[in-house]
């Protein structure tokens, strides 16, 4: 059985802290197309995205690291 869809920030694929992979992997899109959409989105809303960017980098746990055995 599948199990649910997560939203984790990946350890590949990531430019700065893997929010938009995050939400690109969660929802199936290119992070490209929501990379260029989040960065649109921040000059339009006078870059209060990079205050918003921030609070997710925090809130979204990060994949686990598949070389650590808990």
């Amino acid at each position: 059985m599948d199990e649910p869809k997560k939203l984790r920030r990946p350890r590949k694929g990531r430019m700065l802290a893997g929010v938009c992979a995050a939400f690109a992997n969660y929802f199936g899109l290119d992070p490209t197309v929501v990379r260029v959409a989040y960065v649109l989105l921040t000059i339009f809303t006078v870059f209060s995205g990079v205050l918003v960017y921030f609070i997710l980098m925090l809130v979204i746990p990060e994949e686990p690291n598949p070389y650590y055995r808990q």
